[in-house]
């Protein structure tokens, strides 16, 4: 009996942990950008789609938003496409676009698809596609302040959630691949996964915006200090901005947005630990950084029956 009782208490006390997140959390939106090493290392895989249906069954409405580098960059070389780079973002051209296509809608969101309804008749794939979901025009980034051209590469314009809220209406879980309809000529765009996650946040309302990573969140001092700031607001993350590197300004700047625009908090979290998005939402600590909106008081959990 005492070796029954011994076991069985730090599992009891997890999940009264839990509690009052569970609380706050119920019949919430929240959208998660998966990358990084959680996308290509199976472990790490399987646990993040425990950790999405977790969150369906825990009484949460979670949205899946990707992107898919590696693989894209994998399936060019297969392809004898070369991969070429701008002002960071990769030059996309009409026969690239096939390939990215192929690769998001094809590859990476029906294995994705596949994990979650391991557990249940639960994850339904798009794209930004479907529906209007996520409309685009040309992204004209600039180097040295002229604009360069950098084939299909999308700047978001609109979103439409209507095929999204459906599909959560009916308990289901939205699987998005970061490709947008063209606003004007017919085509369509590959658009930057952690841009399109934000967007779809803010349009969705959502309580949450979390952002996966291969870091354990945005560092103090880096690369001077490996001290990661837990929680800041939206102004002192914007005056952070021009320091960070360009792997983080995207996830960042999706952050800020996401923050600015109505959803309540926006979360860089180490997709390299297994079980972050749990760690992150249900416990005390938080394992990542948090960005809230200027003004809002210390995080915590919100009282029962609090909006």
């Amino acid at each position: 009996m005492s070796t029954r009782k011994h076991t069985a208490l730090p599992k009891a006390q997890i999940l009264i942990e839990a509690l009052p997140w569970l609380t706050r959390h119920h019949g919430r939106t929240v959208v998660i950008k998966f990358g990084g090493n959680a996308m290509v290392d199976e472990e790490l895989k399987a646990a993040f789609a425990q950790d999405v249906v977790f969150l369906r069954h825990a009484g949460l409405k979670p949205v899946v938003v990707h992107g898919g580098g590696p693989q894209i960059s994998a399936a060019l070389d297969r392809h004898g496409i070369v991969s070429e780079f701008k002002a960071g973002l990769r030059v996309t051209t009409e026969d690239a676009m096939d390939v990215v296509r192929m690769v998001l809608a094809g590859q990476v969101q029906r294995e994705l698809v596949g994990l979650l309804n391991q557990h249940g008749p639960l994850a339904v794939g798009m794209t930004g596609e479907d529906a209007h979901t996520i409309t685009a025009v040309k992204h004209r980034p600039e180097i040295d302040g002229e604009p360069v051209d950098i084939g299909r590469v999308g700047e978001i314009t609109g979103i439409d959630t209507g095929a999204i809220e459906a599909l959560l209406a009916d308990g289901r879980i939205p699987v998005v691949s970061s490709i947008a309809r063209s606003q004007d000529d017919g085509h369509v765009y590959n658009v930057n996964a952690d841009t399109a996650a934000a967007a779809l946040a803010a349009a969705l309302g959502a309580e949450t915006l979390m952002v996966l990573t291969d870091v354990e969140g945005l560092y103090e001092d880096w690369p001077h200090s490996d001290e990661v700031i837990s929680r800041l607001t939206a102004s002192q993350l914007e005056k952070l901005l021009p320091e960070l590197s360009s792997g983080m300004v995207p996830k960042m700047e999706g952050c800020l947005h996401a923050v600015r625009n109505g959803v309540r908090t926006a979360r860089v979290i180490d997709g390299r630990v297994q079980h972050s998005i749990l760690l992150e939402i249900f416990t005390d600590e938080g394992i990542g950084t948090m960005v809230v909106p200027d003004g809002t008081a210390a995080a915590v959990p919100a009282a029962q029956g609090e909006s």
